[in-house]
């Protein structure tokens, strides 16, 4: 092997987790070489936060992220904290905006914060080969990646592969691939932060386009904030969030009016708008075609005043209590993330070194680590890779 092909560090991926972690090592001066099979470095981060990159959160703890291992993205969070990357944008005179839910994005484009890490990369003296795709991976004392461009050796190799969502960013499962192939559990993949589909979603296409803030609760977790009806189901943050807790033939239940406890404001109404009909009292508080939706088979034409109370509970029930099940997700297509992925109980939590290979690392989204919406999944690839950066 060339000595020009031979470095301390080969991290397969350039990208958010990747770019962290090689400027990490490259600034203890180690000699490191990121290969990308895009044609492009940070392809998701580019299209994050519809171009505006939502590069991290306020509020970053724990609890805002899913691990088979729940305790495992501790360590990271606390050695490298959103304020810390916040400092570093700072650094680099990039400008942000705080949004709802303290979450931070860029106020101009997403390309700021890939610029930011590569001009990281070439201050630390970080080698990176873009449209270079691995073919096969071998070890004997050091690691060997043969790729479309030659075989490359290193002393560490870092996993930073990502997950299997957006496959028109270039998602691969190359990371799960070489996990396996070297013995390490990974868990069953599931597409995360996607869109839900509903088997009566035929019938959706009358409220394509709406959208309310809501309450969706799905096997313990409760979400509120926006619900997009679309031609096939639901989205909308709420429902991606929830997303990530439902599995196939789970129930989700949907409060369309968090605020109100409808069948208290029916009583009131009764009082106050008795000749009124229910119908248009309750597109005082949702969309007309929301309401001819729900209300579809239900006497609601009437004045409120002749309804009782077992008619006025079930008509809260509907509104308050939705029940839907889901037929499945939008798939990978449009999924944020990817649940599941490396087994955490496989890695060191401090340097996220393969318990079962020595100098083998594997960082970002290919591990069991999936973050809420709000810029959790990009704190947690900058915190791995600046944390694995430290010991590669």
């Amino acid at each position: 092997m060339k000595e020009e092909n031979h470095f301390n560090v080969i991290i397969i991926g350039a990208g958010a987790s990747g770019l962290m972690c090689a400027q990490a090592a490259g600034k203890r001066g180690r000699n490191v070489l990121v290969l990308e099979h895009s044609k492009e470095a940070g392809a998701k981060i580019l299209v994050s936060g519809g171009g505006k990159c939502n590069f991290t959160n306020l509020g970053v703890d724990k609890e805002n992220y899913i691990s088979g291992n729940p305790h495992f993205v501790t360590s990271a969070l606390r050695r490298f904290t959103q304020h810390d990357f916040i400092s570093l944008l700072e650094e680099h005179d990039v400008k942000y905006e705080e949004r709802e839910h303290g979450q931070l994005f860029c106020r101009g484009s997403a390309k700021a914060v890939v610029n930011l890490l590569l001009k990281e990369c070439d201050t630390a003296g970080v080698k990176i080969r873009t449209g270079c795709s691995v073919k096969k991976v071998e070890k004997e004392k050091d690691f060997r990646v043969k790729t479309n461009s030659g075989d490359f050796t290193s002393e560490s190799l870092v996993i930073a592969a990502g997950g299997l969502s957006l496959p028109e960013s270039g998602a691969t499962a190359l990371g799960y691939k070489v996990a396996i192939q070297f013995g390490i559990k990974v868990i069953k993949q599931l597409p995360g932060l996607v869109p839900l589909v509903l088997k009566e979603g035929k019938d959706f296409k009358s409220l394509s386009g709406i959208s309310v803030n809501a309450s969706v609760s799905v096997n313990g977790c409760s979400f509120r904030d926006a619900v997009l009806f679309t031609h096939r189901g639901l989205s909308g943050p709420a429902i991606l969030q929830a997303s990530n807790y439902w599995h196939n033939g789970d129930e989700i239940m949907i409060n369309l009016l968090p605020d109100i406890d409808l069948e208290e404001r029916l009583a009131l109404w009764q009082r106050e708008k008795p000749r009124a009909t229910v119908k248009n009292l309750l597109a005082t508080l949702l969309p007309k075609r929301l309401v001819a939706y729900l209300s579809a088979g239900l006497d609601m034409e009437r004045p409120v005043s002749q309804y009782g109370k077992k008619d006025m509970k079930k008509i809260a029930e509907i509104f308050n209590a939705w029940s839907v099940r889901p037929h499945e997700t939008e798939g990978y297509r449009k999924a944020e993330v990817t649940r599941g992925g490396i087994d955490t109980n496989e890695l060191s939590s401090r340097t996220f070194e393969s318990k079962k290979v020595q100098r083998l690392y594997f960082i970002g989204e290919v591990l069991d680590v999936t973050g809420w919406l709000g810029g959790y999944n990009l704190q947690w690839a900058w915190s791995s890779g600046y944390c694995a950066g430290q010991y590669i």
